[in-house]
């Protein structure tokens, strides 16, 4: 198992990524509002079904990698940091675009919208990154069962992010009024995720291997 300290600091990061507008909540969004909740929601499912396969490829490749190439984790680490950065300049860069700003769509079929939500996610570069650059910061090698540790941090954060995500398919329409009569709130929210995570950004980097 994870220690208590890292288990809550992912869960942080999983928190303030799943916040940060992408491919995913744009998706979603666009779906709740355009097809109603219960379209999003299945989306979901098939956003979930994609965490599953990216912790599980995660979790057996990052055991082998750690334990396999001196170095790695160093690299890993840093290449975490410079993601986070990127994903805290896309948060306040001028511009910026709301995921609630969006196009209408078709109507698509459960099947069509299961399978759209699965790709999305896997095609997604930030939880590509999630998984393959940050998930192993959280891992303590001393404490060993690195595999045991991937499973546990990846299943910390799907919960987080499905748990999440599903409620902001059920208020997006909301969510989507309030925001356009209130832009202030919409840039107050840009600017606290830039600001957590680019502090995790410099954390990470800053920290020396376990």
């Amino acid at each position: 198992m994870p220690s208590t300290a890292n288990l809550i600091a992912f869960a942080l990061v999983a928190l303030g990524m799943v916040l940060t507008p992408g491919p995913n909540m744009i998706y979603l969004v666009s779906r709740s509002i355009t097809q109603g909740v219960g379209a999003g929601l299945i989306s979901l499912g098939g956003v979930a079904l994609g965490f599953v396969v990216y912790m599980l490829c995660a979790a057996f490749g990052i055991t082998a990698l750690v334990m396999a190439v001196p170095y790695a984790y160093d690299v890993l680490r840093l290449a975490g940091a410079a993601y986070l950065l990127y994903l805290a300049w896309q948060a306040v860069k001028p511009g910026g675009r709301s995921p609630f700003q969006v196009k209408e769509l078709p109507v698509d079929s459960p099947r069509q919208l299961f399978a759209m939500g699965f790709l999305t996610n896997l095609l997604n570069p930030k939880i590509a990154m999630l998984y393959l650059s940050l998930l192993p910061q959280f891992i303590d090698l001393s404490l060993g069962h690195v595999l045991t540790q991937s499973l546990v941090l990846g299943l910390t954060q799907i919960i987080i992010s499905v748990t999440v995500n599903a409620c902001i398919a059920c208020a997006a329409g909301a969510i989507a009024v309030f925001l356009t009569t209130r832009p202030t709130w919409a840039l107050v929210q840009r600017w606290v995720m830039g600001s957590v995570l680019a502090g995790l950004a410099i954390r990470m980097a800053l920290e020396t291997r376990r």
